[in-house]
């Protein structure tokens, strides 16, 4: 059988198919379910810290006091599993030192938003992993986005680990938890969030071969990421309660106290007085050069996208003043500093949008842009 020419047609079809799978725009058209799906994920994990951080204010972590990542999925069902859980939790300091004589209603209230926050961190592994295998199984993905995709599950499983690492702390002789594991469980969850919205626009837009990275962004991006660990140091050490001035301490700019301790970088991580210091001037200067990176970079900016992510930052990072001065003013009420916590997160996440959109293309591999 003799074999046919291709005709001119199918030529130019072919060429036309060609053509449209490597165009950038094509890749990231294709890579909307993928994109969607991870900005699902990092919404998920969003919640899931907003979750952790009432079971903080409310003081709620400590009301479950085993850790079951496979059968731990349900509540107890009935009234003799419910008192079953309030004798194990009366065993722990938590109930021997604050809570002696509570009922078990009041166990309930606390039970389930810890219940709740564990619960969460389990959906988001199985909204994660089963379309991840579904993307993976039909090629959707290619490998190298598959590694990444799979370490970032790696350290979701891992952060199952830390958290319960951080309960731990608090069910031995103090009844809280230490504030070293709560700022390492809080960072890797901001970790986990900003990988997911990063790859989410990475299926969302295409990524270039070679790109440079913007020093002001990366700078103010980083800048973000400290000072919420130093926020979850305020938290940990219920540092928020110190003084409730602002913009000075009680009248002073300095406070009394703020190097107390021996050896005097202790003070940095032990103090409460100084927690809280640090974490006022560094949010002041996060939220300076953040309004400045906007101000410089909004009229040069290539392409709407980093346009609206500058002036989203800018926005969000003005709020977020605001909610933490209120914060301290008002004493720490839980739904403002919840609020508060929840702007620091939707903070980060804008970065990443500025961090990724302000990239250069660059014929020297990437880099960090001068």
């Amino acid at each position: 059988m003799t074999r046919c020419a291709p005709s001119s047609e199918a030529v130019r079809a072919r060429g036309t198919t060609t053509a449209a799978t490597t165009d950038p725009r094509a890749r990231a058209a294709g890579g909307w379910p993928v994109a969607v799906w991870l900005f699902v994920c990092a919404g998920l994990v969003l919640l899931t810290v907003v979750v952790g951080g009432l079971t903080r204010l409310t003081h709620s972590g400590l009301s479950m006091v085993d850790w079951r990542p496979v059968t731990g999925w349900l509540p107890p069902l009935d009234e003799a599993a419910w008192s079953a859980a309030f004798e194990s939790y009366k065993r722990f300091p938590e109930y021997q030192k604050l809570n002696r004589g509570m009922s078990l209603g009041g166990f309930k209230s606390i039970f389930w938003l810890e219940y709740l926050h564990r619960l969460l961190g389990r959906i988001v592994g199985v909204v994660f992993l089963l379309p991840f295998l579904w993307f993976l199984r039909a090629r959707r993905i290619d490998r190298r986005t598959a590694c990444r995709l799979a370490a970032i599950f790696c350290l979701g499983a891992a952060q199952g680990v830390v958290g319960w690492w951080m309960v731990r702390s608090g069910l031995v002789d103090r009844p809280d938890v230490s504030h070293y594991r709560l700022t390492v469980h809080l960072g890797l969850a901001v970790v986990i969030f900003g990988l997911l919205l990063w790859a989410a626009l990475t299926a969302l837009f295409g990524d270039g071969p070679a790109r440079r990275y913007h020093r002001g962004a990366v700078a103010c991006l980083a800048a973000v990421f400290v000072t919420i660990l130093s926020g979850a140091l305020v938290a940990g050490l219920d540092a928020g309660f110190a003084y409730n001035t602002f913009p000075t301490m009680n009248g002073m700019w300095i406070p009394e106290g703020i190097l107390a301790m021996t050896p005097w970088y202790a003070n940095l991580v032990e103090n409460a007085i100084t927690a809280q210091f640090d974490h006022r001037w560094l949010a002041v200067a996060t939220a300076s050069a953040i309004l400045v990176l906007w101000w410089r970079e909004r009229s040069r900016a290539r392409g709407g996208f980093a346009r609206t992510a500058l002036s989203a930052a800018a926005a969000v990072v003005s709020l977020q003043i605001v909610l933490g001065v209120a914060t301290v003013v008002f004493v720490v009420p839980a739904p403002l500093a919840a609020a508060h916590q929840t702007g620091a997160m939707i903070l980060f996440g804008a970065m990443i949008a500025v961090a990724f959109a302000l990239r250069r293309d660059t014929g020297r591999g990437p880099g960090i842009e001068p």
